[in-house]
């Protein structure tokens, strides 16, 4: 029985593994993306469950390439079953081909005819008795051997990768998983799997998640303090700065809820320490009025927001680009502030550390608009560029008598000083103010103030950053955050049919960079506005502005199915 693959030649290889909450379905997606990465390849793993606490339904989603990858591809070529308990659930998320290869052992039950109705070839493998010859095996762990096998990953970069990600377990669970993916690699094998030859990748890769890159790139940009309340799919955040935090002399503060953490987090940047926050959508709604509090008395701080399907509580686990509106308008009043959206799984850094530097620079409020596609996906990719502004807060040390904590400075940027320095006191509140920081109702200050804060952010030079420009064309699509991936690649795929495409996707949202995405717009003759939304929020948002052609088209597909290069293609086709 010949179990036939892609190769890595043939552009790359995406597999999908299904289990039971328990199964270790994404811990053999662990194994198989560091073994891809021990072995030379970039890769992605999403995973994806349901929205129960605890049990239910599991899911690992792998795309293994010999050059950087962004998002999932169209079909899957491998679905690993270890289980089928309420698997039929995932059927949308696991498209399958007539060529596309399903491996699970008969032992285990019958395989949901959601999956197998397209032809997908069925191959029984005994995954179960290979494990039980074991002592202490795991059914998953045979199967990581198989998939390795067939995805041309050499086994001992398997058997390295499993003691990576086991490790913590203890030697007896590495020994015995470092068996299984023997015995299972032997397994496919006696299938005319041809063997690989070991390598090697002495190349500095990381391999990271979207929300360990917002952490890093939160570190980088000079966060000293963190507090938060936890939410799915934030939470990773959270965990992954706490221990870290402490070894840089920081700390992090679990709040009881949404409304203290970003009240904290403007008092410790208010005391001269850079600050942060993390949460999803229902959490960055009861931001808003701190947020607004922040704006007005100019301090700074950062919410990095991983949004998740809504509105309400929604789809916890399952992504979406819905909460774009209420992060360029919740606020109320007149509050100029920052909105960034990292565009894949390695930009999470930069994108968190720009947002960092330019919220402490501008004193002002920044989010970065993350989403669970992104947060919890984990790549195996290049190392991150570092962003050009450095960490400076403007500050004065030595006030004269007459300090003006809100002076009409000709970029809007004006001096703060530190609590405790002399001469220095001033009020900051949620009141309007004069430049002393003096509340005040004359509508003189008031229009000031208001112009100095949208001064001070729409005047600033953020450089070439506000965006990613690819190709040229007169058709272009633009799009942002998490669905930059797909794009990008329908954009590669359009062009090698010969359609001259460019793709612009946006980094800084807000304030919008309406002059230079008109130039980048030049000669442009149809526009697609691609994102993972019911209501096209970005597509309006580019209209308001009024920088999109009469005629350009909304591709607004709302989650919990990320966007795939197809669907795009297709609609560029024949929409």
């Amino acid at each position: 029985m010949n179990l036939e693959m892609p190769t890595m030649e043939t552009g790359s290889i995406s597999l999908a593994i299904t289990g039971s909450g328990g199964s270790g379905a994404v811990t053999a997606g662990l194994i198989l993306l560091e073994a891809a990465a021990k072995s030379g390849l970039y890769g992605l793993m999403m995973r994806s469950a349901g929205p129960q606490i605890r049990g239910g339904e599991s899911l690992s989603l792998l795309r293994l390439a010999g050059s950087p990858v962004a998002c999932m591809d169209d079909h899957f070529d491998l679905l690993l079953g270890l289980d089928w308990h309420n698997a039929g659930r995932f059927a949308q998320e696991i498209p399958l081909h007539a060529s596309s290869l399903i491996l699970s052992d008969p032992a285990i039950g019958a395989i949901p005819d959601t999956f197998t109705a397209g032809g997908a070839v069925v191959r029984g493998l005994t995954f179960k008795d290979r494990a039980a010859r074991v002592d202490g095996g795991r059914l998953n762990m045979v199967a990581v051997g198989t998939a390795g096998a067939l995805c041309g990953l050499p086994q001992d970069m398997l058997a390295l990768a499993a003691d990576e990600i086991l490790k913590a377990k203890g030697p007896g669970v590495v020994e015995a998983a470092t068996a299984c993916v023997a015995q299972g690699y032997a397994l496919a094998t006696e299938h005319d799997v041809p063997a690989t030859k070991p390598t090697h990748s002495t190349l500095a890769r990381w391999n990271i998640s979207g929300n360990e890159a917002c952490g890093l790139g939160a570190l980088r940009g000079g966060v000293r303090f963190v507090a938060a309340y936890p939410i799915t799919p934030a939470t990773d955040i959270l965990e992954w700065l706490g221990p870290r935090l402490e070894q840089l002399g920081g700390l992090l503060v679990q709040a009881e809820d949404e409304l203290a953490s970003i009240n904290m987090v403007i008092g410790a940047s208010y005391g001269g320490v850079p600050a942060l926050t993390a949460t999803s959508g229902p959490g960055l709604s009861l931001m808003q009025e701190g947020l607004g509090l922040a704006v007005a008395s100019e301090i700074p701080v950062v919410v990095i927001d991983v949004t998740r399907g809504g509105p309400s509580t929604g789809i916890p686990t399952k992504p979406e680009q819905s909460d774009l509106n209420v992060a360029l308008y919740g606020m109320h009043g007149d509050a100029p502030h920052l909105v960034l959206a990292p565009l894949d799984v390695r930009d999470c850094a930069f994108t968190t550390q720009w947002a960092v530097r330019l919220a402490e620079h501008l004193q002002t409020a920044a989010i970065v608009l993350s989403d669970q596609s992104l947060g919890q996906t984990r790549a195996v990719t290049d190392p991150a560029k570092l962003p050009g502004i450095p960490l400076q807060r403007v500050t004065e040390p030595s006030p004269a008598s007459d300090y003006r904590r809100y002076a009409l400075t000709a970029d809007g940027v004006s001096p703060m000083t530190l609590p405790g320095t002399k001469g220095g006191m001033y009020t900051a509140d949620g009141l309007e103010h004069d430049a002393f920081g003096i509340p005040s109702s004359l509508a003189a200050d008031h229009h000031q103030q208001l112009d100095k804060r949208r001064r001070k952010i729409e005047a600033f030079d953020f450089g070439s950053d506000w965006a990613e420009l690819r190709g040229d064309g007169k058709l272009c699509l633009i799009c942002w955050g998490s669905s930059s991936g797909a794009t990008f690649e329908a954009g590669e795929r359009l062009l090698a049919d010969g359609i001259a495409i460019r793709v612009i996707a946006l980094r800084l949202l807000a304030p919008l960079r309406s002059d230079a995405l008109a130039q980048a717009l030049a000669g442009v003759e149809k526009v697609w506005v691609v994102e993972q939304n019911h209501s096209g929020q970005l597509y309006h948002y580019l209209r308001s502005y009024g920088v999109l052609p009469e005629d350009a088209h909304s591709l607004a597909k709302p989650g919990p199915i990320p966007l795939r290069p197809g669907e795009i293609i297709e609609a560029v086709k024949h929409g």
